[in-house]
C-alpha cells in the first residue's frame, strides 16, 4: 500500500452513506491524516435545518470556506490525506437547494462565482471514492443515527440530492478518477484499500466496483 500513502483521497456520498466511517478506517489503515466534515462545530447547521430557505446561502458559504481551508491544508502539508466529503460536492447541495426553490438564483450565482475563483487555487484529489446509497437507504441511516438537527430531512430532498450527485459524478469523473461502490456490501477496509490501489491509475472515469466479500 506504499503507493497510496502519498494520495489525496476524497470520500463522497449522500448524507448517512458512511463517509466518516470509511475515511476513519482508510486513514488508520494507510497512516494518512483524516479530515472530517464540519458538523459538530457548524454554527449554521441547526438554523439551516430549521429554516432552510433563510439560511441556505449562509450555510453554503460557511461550508465552502471550511472545506477550502481543509483542502488547502492537505495540499500544503504534503504526504496525502483522506477527506470526508470534498469541496467539489458543495455545489451538489447548492444546486439541489436551487432546484427545490430553497435558494434563489442570485445567491446561487454568487456562490458559483466564489467557488470558481477559489478553484483556481486548488489541486484536485488523486481519486474520489463514491459510496453509492439510495435516497431511501440514506433516510433510513439518517433516522438511525438520531441527530436532532437532521430530523427534518425529507425523502424529497434526498431524492433531489441523489439526482444531483449523478450529474456531479458524470462531470467530476472527466478530471478525477472515481471509484463507485455499493457501501451496503463493503465492510473490509483492507479490501477497499486494495481496490483503490488497483483502480485509481486506470483512467479518469467512473469505475463501478463489485465483489463478493471474502470475510464476514
Amino acid at each position: 500500500m506504499e503507493r497510496l500513502q502519498e494520495l489525496f483521497i476524497g470520500i463522497a456520498g449522500m448524507i448517512g452513506a458512511g463517509k466518516s466511517t470509511l475515511a476513519t478506517a482508510l486513514g488508520q489503515h494507510l497512516n494518512l491524516p483524516t479530515y472530517f466534515e464540519p458538523v459538530q462545530d457548524n454554527e449554521y447547521l441547526a438554523d439551516f435545518y430549521r429554516d432552510t430557505s433563510r439560511y441556505a446561502f449562509a450555510t453554503q458559504i460557511y461550508l465552502l470556506n471550511r472545506r477550502f481551508q481543509q483542502h488547502q491544508e492537505i495540499i500544503w502539508r504534503g504526504g496525502g490525506g483522506v477527506q470526508d466529503r470534498t469541496i467539489y460536492e458543495d455545489a451538489v447541495f447548492a444546486r439541489t437547494l436551487v432546484g427545490l426553490g430553497l435558494m434563489d438564483d442570485r445567491d446561487y450565482r454568487t456562490y458559483v462565482s466564489l467557488f470558481r475563483h477559489m478553484s483556481n487555487f486548488m489541486c484536485r484529489p488523486n481519486v474520489i471514492v463514491y459510496l453509492d446509497v439510495s435516497p431511501e437507504r440514506s433516510l433510513e441511516r439518517i433516522r438511525s443515527r438520531e441527530r436532532d438537527v437532521e430530523s427534518g430531512v425529507s425523502l424529497e430532498y434526498l431524492t433531489a440530492l441523489h439526482a444531483e450527485y449523478e450529474r456531479f459524478l458524470a462531470d467530476i469523473s472527466r478530471s478525477v478518477p472515481v471509484i463507485r461502490i455499493d457501501w451496503d456490501r463493503f465492510r473490509n477496509v483492507e479490501e477497499m484499500a486494495a481496490v483503490i490501489e488497483r483502480e485509481y491509475l486506470g483512467g479518469n472515469f467512473i469505475r463501478t466496483v463489485s465483489w463478493s466479500p471474502t470475510t464476514g
